[in-house]
């Protein structure tokens, strides 16, 4: 499994994220990250920075919903490499619920 899908759970992009991927059939690894930006250290080590959704394919790394969605169509669309029209296989792994007293929870730049 080669996509691993960054996230957090009340963030409306990483929604549209997660809809994309499950509607191409892609299979992912799906981990659920802290609330609090200042805990999102997974996130940080693969991207340089603490905003979701994240999306990592091999040696790819996108932050940005727009070009996550834009690259997923292109991989894994009716054009891309992918044409498995099974269920997508997910591994779900959930750091550690921490407190979400980060002032500014936000999914989004």
């Amino acid at each position: 499994m080669a996509v691993t899908f960054y996230h957090v759970r009340w963030c409306p992009e990483c929604s549209v994220v997660r809809e994309r991927l499950d509607a191409l059939h892609v299979p992912y690894e799906d981990v659920l990250v802290p609330d609090a930006r200042a805990h999102r250290k997974q996130v940080f080590e693969v991207s340089g920075q603490y905003y979701v959704p994240v999306i990592k394919d091999g040696e790819t790394v996108l932050t940005e919903t727009w070009e996550i969605l834009e690259y997923l169509d292109e991989r894994y669309g009716a054009d891309g490499a992918s044409d498995d029209n099974q269920r997508p296989s997910k591994k779900t792994i959930a750091t550690a619920e921490l407190s979400d007293d980060d002032q500014f929870p936000s999914c989004q730049r």
